[in-house]
């Protein structure tokens, strides 16, 4: 995977979805940035960590894919697994 200056702020970004289920809303509200050169959620969306979902009941949410949860491991950070059990249970459901 290339490293690049925004790997941090991804980091944050994926530990931070990997906490809970988070909606694509919640996402955008907290990650949108005005400035151009700033694309953590697009970078992490353009490298396959984190993937949106329409899960039945709770519309579109983010959910931390493989290679996500790889990449927090890699870096030290511990992804609970639980909290992405319930984007399955209700993509399951669809």
């Amino acid at each position: 995977m290339t490293r690049n200056d925004l790997d941090p702020l991804i980091l944050d970004l994926l530990e931070w979805i990997g906490r809970e289920p988070r909606s694509y809303a919640d996402v955008i509200d907290a990650w949108r940035t005005s400035c151009p050169r700033l694309t953590v959620w697009e970078d992490a969306i353009d490298r396959g960590l984190a993937v949106r979902e329409h899960a039945k009941g709770y519309g579109v949410m983010i959910g931390l894919t493989d290679a996500g949860r790889g990449f927090l491991r890699e870096h030290g950070r511990i992804v609970d697994v639980s909290a992405t059990l319930l984007v399955s249970r209700a993509r399951c459901s669809t």
